[in-house]
């Protein structure tokens, strides 16, 4: 039987409540959109490229996250070393470029467990915990790093969505 991306349950938007609360169910909100853009698609579909030169697909946007959030949350926030998944120095482009739609589930559930890491590295961190950043040298805190999580997954929400409808024609909440 041919893998598809599982169904994604919704959860509860948070509207009233302390900052963090608030904070972490917009990112949430964020992640799942993505993961609903994906549902019922094999890895085949999830690999299907935008429109040339762009090496653009949904299989890539779920890697690119996994990135995302591994480089923020435990790597500059936590301060941990576990270096990246995809890319590197000399092929920073390997979260798109690399894909194989037979790794599709394989990199999907990486997804989703990088979520669960990154969240538990970040639980005791306050919103005001800073970091450095080590090209810019600027401080960061914590708060902000959410706010740039929520803003990176609504800009690739804009392309998911384009990249779904190109799949099969889904558009909006599926």
């Amino acid at each position: 039987m041919t893998w598809k991306a599982p169904e994604v349950p919704r959860s509860p938007q948070l509207l009233v409540g302390d900052e963090r609360a608030v904070l972490h169910s917009l990112l949430t909100r964020g992640r799942e959109i993505l993961l609903w853009k994906c549902q019922g698609l094999t890895g085949a579909q999830l690999a299907t490229r935008s429109v040339e030169p762009s090496s653009m697909s949904l299989l890539g946007l779920i890697r690119h996250m996994t990135e995302v959030e591994r480089g923020w949350f435990r790597m500059r926030a936590a301060g941990e070393e576990p270096g990246y998944l995809y890319s590197d120095e000399v092929n920073r482009d390997g979260d798109f470029d690399d894909i194989d739609p037979a790794r599709a589930e394989a990199d999907y559930g990486r997804f989703l467990e990088e979520i669960a890491v990154c969240d538990k590295a970040i639980a005791d961190l306050p919103l005001d915990h800073a970091t450095r950043h080590p090209r810019t040298g600027k401080d960061l805190s914590l708060r902000w790093m959410y706010l740039h999580m929520i803003e990176e997954y609504g800009r690739h929400a804009g392309h998911a969505d384009l990249l779904r409808e190109r799949i099969d024609g889904a558009t909006g909440y599926q």
